[in-house]
């Protein structure tokens, strides 16, 4: 059964201009792995798809077992800008729980 980020992190999110920052914990410490395995800005990219116009990064924080992802470009122009429903960093992070597990 294909597991989702959702089995297996937490998710933290916020937002400022047309920028949506996320950090993903992993729930137990042997899901970090596989968090740092599904959390690549190819695969983060093409799960937004044309949503996120600008770059994405994630950044692995090993001593909290987390990730932080940071996608500009991923507002619409800003929470307060868009024409977008409910485009702010909360809803994407949240999205972001949907990606499917990199497994092995």
């Amino acid at each position: 059964m294909q597991r989702n980020l959702a089995d297996i992190a937490y998710i933290r999110s916020g937002d400022k201009g047309d920028i949506c920052t996320a950090g993903v914990i992993a729930k137990r410490p042997e899901f970090y792995p596989l968090l740092k395995r599904s959390l690549t800005p190819e695969r983060v990219r093409a799960h937004y798809g044309a949503w996120v116009t600008g770059t994405v990064n994630c950044y692995p924080m090993d001593n909290i077992e987390a990730v932080v992802v940071v996608m500009e470009g991923a507002l619409g122009g800003g929470a307060t800008r868009t024409l977008r429903l409910d485009q702010t960093g909360k809803a994407l992070g949240h999205a972001l729980l949907r990606l499917p597990a990199q497994e092995d």
